[in-house]
């Protein structure tokens, strides 16, 4: 499975590509900037990429600005997101292209390298993989539809846009299969969402919702 990873933080991209290596990653290119970035998903086409928020060189928003015109250009290219803290315009904005796989994860997770793995190949699969505190912020900004949710619907819906499936939910919570799927279906008719046989998507269609009314 081939990486382009975008981190100006000489460091880290060291060891991101020493732990991808050993999981079985190649990396296909490490990009300094988003230019540079830009530039490697084109020449190598990659199977998911990782890309910082903030690139020189102001160190704001070039990033993500680069992984959504890379997702403009090669339309459900995989991207995981890193970022320092949670930028809940940014993640929004990801997650409102919602075709593809897509993640958004705080630096520090990379530290619990299994999680870390486990997502980055989630993400690469079409699926999706949200850091607990991005979830928690966004779910804070979205008011009323949220507020109809019974507290067992909201542990539920954060679990499903993190990217678990119903039997993890279900593990999880320490409640059955068939009480995950009526939770699930409550949720979806309280936000006025369709039911969607596809995990990953149903997530991305509440997600959409979440940062389109917050």
């Amino acid at each position: 499975m081939r990486v382009v990873i975008a981190e100006d933080n000489v460091l880290l991209s060291t060891g991101l590509e020493l732990l991808l290596h050993r999981a079985g990653f190649e990396i296909a290119a490490i990009a300094g900037d988003a230019a540079a970035f830009l530039t490697a998903v084109r020449d190598h086409r990659p199977d998911v990429t990782i890309v910082d928020v903030r690139l020189p060189p102001s160190f704001r928003d070039e990033g993500i600005r680069a992984a959504l015109q890379a997702r403009r250009e090669s339309p459900g290219l995989p991207v995981l997101v890193l970022s320092q803290y949670v930028e809940q315009q940014y993640a929004a904005e990801l997650l409102s292209t919602a075709v593809g796989g897509v993640g958004y994860l705080l630096k520090d997770r990379v530290s619990r390298v299994d999680e870390f793995i486990d997502a980055l190949r989630r993400v690469a699969g079409g699926g999706t993989a949200m850091d607990p505190e991005v979830i928690a912020q966004l779910v804070q900004r979205v008011g009323d539809p949220i507020a109809a949710l019974t507290p067992r619907e909201r542990e539920v819906l954060a679990l499903m846009a993190q990217g678990h499936d119903n039997d993890t939910i279900a593990g999880r919570l320490v409640i059955t299969d068939n009480a995950v799927h009526k939770h699930i279906g409550n949720i979806f008719a309280k936000l006025g969402l369709a039911v969607s046989d596809s995990g990953h998507r149903r997530v991305l269609a509440v997600l959409t919702y979440l940062s389109a009314v917050g």
